[in-house]
């Protein structure tokens, strides 16, 4: 795996100190809230468990599946896959996100969710790559400004491959196509 990647964009250190701060955030603005964090499967998982943890007050889990691919291509068109199961009408729910780069599933999933009547709902994303925006969507909490590249690790993929990386690297282009 590691053969395949151009370049370490961000350190296991790195993910682990900025998940800590944003996990006091977190933790300040959710004091008593009792919130449900929502993950949208399936890049979240890594940074999900890790954030879960750092979020000291009473939370609940959730998770929805959110789809526009068929296979390795994206097909504009947004398809829910598995839902939350819990009613989050009138609680503070909080979307965990792993990347915010075009906008279209993030502001998919936040009207889905939004329709649902929530007291509060706010985004917190790992990642953040504002070049590649179409649909801008509010971020309440963000881990890291990238540049646009082709990231994988820490739960983000290339074809289902690369997500158990401990840190997020910069894929080289002739993995996925891309020129050298």
């Amino acid at each position: 795996m590691e053969k395949d990647i151009q370049e370490i964009l961000l350190t296991e250190e790195q993910i682990k100190t900025r998940i800590a701060e944003l996990g006091k955030e977190l933790t300040a603005d959710y004091a008593r809230k009792d919130p449900i964090i929502v993950g949208v499967l399936k890049g979240v998982v890594v940074f999900y468990a890790d954030m879960i943890r750092e979020i000291k007050t009473h939370c609940e889990m959730d998770f929805m599946w959110i789809s526009s691919y068929a296979g390795t291509n994206s097909t504009g068109k947004m398809e829910v896959k598995r839902d939350i199961a819990s009613d989050i009408k009138g609680r503070h729910v909080l979307i965990l996100e792993d990347i915010y780069d075009t906008g279209n599933s993030l502001d998919f999933t936040y009207r889905h969710l939004l329709a649902r009547e929530p007291a509060s709902l706010k985004i917190c994303t790992l990642l953040d790559k504002p070049s590649r925006r179409i649909k801008p969507v509010e971020l309440h909490y963000s881990g890291f400004t990238i540049p646009d590249y082709f990231v994988v690790g820490y739960g983000l993929d290339y074809a289902e491959k690369y997500r158990n990386l401990p840190y997020i690297g910069i894929l080289k282009p002739c993995v996925y196509g891309g020129e050298e």
